[in-house]
């Protein structure tokens, strides 16, 4: 299986585990809401949502466009340098700033590349975000848990969030979608390709950049 193999299977499963119905297209959800979780959370699920009906009928003939939405949406609400970092694992300490640089481009690349097309395809999809409790003062990190709906079963997502200092924004880290840990997946691949090749860096992210382009 392919490095972003198990993405995919997700993504098939839910259906498009980001596309909600119409009750959560309201224009609160664009509003911004930064210093709450739970609402970015529904923030960027709206905008998904507006995303995917923009483009889904003419998505071939503007596929580039589309892409391009899709990771600038998603560089505001995701922090993928953090999760890179925790996806090299102890390799990260060992590597250059320029590779820890070139992993997140194409870790970031190849996730944006296989979500997207995952996601165009479907619609109908309801997701709701389950009660949770008020943060405490001086929380800084969070699971914000959802529940995604299609054809009747019923599938649990949640999502780690942590308010970083230097922005003060919440940005999400980390995903579990049906049971599947998807920083952890990621992080045993690397490690995985890291000692297959003696521990080269740059050899597992040039793997990594054409297992992804697959």
């Amino acid at each position: 299986m392919s490095l972003f193999g198990p993405l995919k299977v997700i993504i098939r499963q839910l259906a498009g585990a980001l596309v909600v119905g119409a009750c959560l297209c309201s224009s609160a959800l664009y509003a911004d809401n930064s210093n709450d979780p739970y609402q970015r959370v529904e923030l960027i699920t709206g905008s998904m949502l507006a995303l995917i009906e923009e483009y889904h009928d003419d998505y071939e003939q503007r596929a580039d466009q589309y892409f391009a939405e899709l990771t600038e949406l998603l560089d505001t609400h995701v922090n993928f340098a953090f999760i890179s970092r925790g996806v090299m694992g102890a390799f990260a300490s060992r590597a250059s700033d320029e590779q820890i640089e070139r992993f997140t481009a194409v870790f970031r690349g190849g996730l944006v590349e296989t979500y997207g097309r995952g996601l165009i395809s479907y619609n109908n999809i309801q997701i709701e975000l389950l009660d949770h409790p008020p943060l405490a003062d001086g929380q800084r990190s969070v699971t914000v848990r959802q529940q995604i709906i299609s054809n009747g079963t019923v599938y649990p997502l949640q999502y780690s969030i942590g308010q970083f200092r230097d922005s003060g924004d919440w940005q999400i880290i980390n995903m579990v979608i049906n049971g599947i840990n998807l920083g952890k997946t990621f992080r045993t691949q690397f490690v995985q390709a890291a000692n297959r090749n003696g521990g080269d860096i740059d050899a597992v992210i040039d793997g990594w950049a054409t297992t992804s382009e697959e």
